[in-house]
């Protein structure tokens, strides 16, 4: 308790967060994920989230599976959405309406759904389905979140999302290390943008709006990607291994 305190008041001094909840690491990275989701889910209530935006990656689907063995009908959530669009990969971890609809009824919230790819076949195709009255919605939902969980892992990842063709060489040569949702970023904290870039998410600056930002990694996301999305400036709070944020301080 005492080190990780330490430890977030280092983070806190240093400007790069306002809070956050860092685990011990568990008998193996699976108990690991769940003090991580425990933690996250912890959070939440502390900060009293009320509309929440959910992205997705591996932790997100570990929170999904730990709310439903401990539900928490009488949290102070009142709606959720997703922050990105749905993806066309089976696994759980990816399927964005999905996981808002059990955390919603896990969590005694409303949820709201965003009904389009996260990686559309095109930037055409892109721009036509964000002039739809759907992604207006979801847009409206996105100003009104008061807080955010954000998924921070590692680059290059498994599915790698379209990157070659959404950002062609840029993302080698801005030295990739991490990302957040479909944004990539590197050690600096620098997220690269690329006019190829056609996935439907968040747009960064309605993001930025929202006045809590939760960061959370994995069991296994490396420390560069944690330093990388610390320093980014975009997250307000942080769930991570306490051994990992000693080894970025040191």
């Amino acid at each position: 308790e005492r080190q990780s305190d330490a430890l977030l008041e280092q983070l806190r001094s240093a400007g790069l967060i306002q809070g956050g909840v860092l685990v011990e690491d568990g008998a193996d990275s699976d108990e690991t994920n769940q003090r991580l989701s425990q933690g996250a889910v912890a959070l939440l209530g502390e900060i009293g989230a009320r509309r929440l935006g959910v992205g997705w990656g591996y932790l997100i689907g570990q929170l999904v599976t730990w709310l439903e063995q401990h539900p928490q009908p009488h949290s102070a959530i009142t709606d959720i959405c997703p922050l990105v669009g749905n993806a066309s990969i089976p696994a759980r971890n990816y399927q964005s309406n999905e996981n808002v609809r059990l955390m919603a009824q896990q969590l005694g919230a409303s949820p709201h759904f965003l009904y389009l790819p996260a990686l559309p076949e095109s930037l055409e195709e892109k721009q036509i389905l964000c002039s739809t009255e759907i992604y207006r919605q979801i847009h409206e939902e996105w100003e009104r979140i008061d807080t955010a969980l954000v998924n921070i892992g590692d680059y290059p990842s498994s599915p790698d999302f379209a990157s070659l063709v959404r950002y062609g060489g840029l993302l080698q040569e801005h030295h990739a290390c991490g990302r957040m949702l479909v944004y990539y970023f590197n050690e600096d904290g620098t997220v690269i943008q690329s006019d190829q870039d056609f996935a439907i998410q968040v747009p960064l600056e309605t993001l930025k709006q929202c006045p809590n930002i939760i960061g959370v990694c994995s069991a296994n996301t490396s420390a560069k990607a944690v330093k990388g999305a610390l320093k980014s400036g975009i997250l307000t709070h942080i769930v991570a291994r306490s051994s990992l944020i000693h080894s970025i301080l040191e």
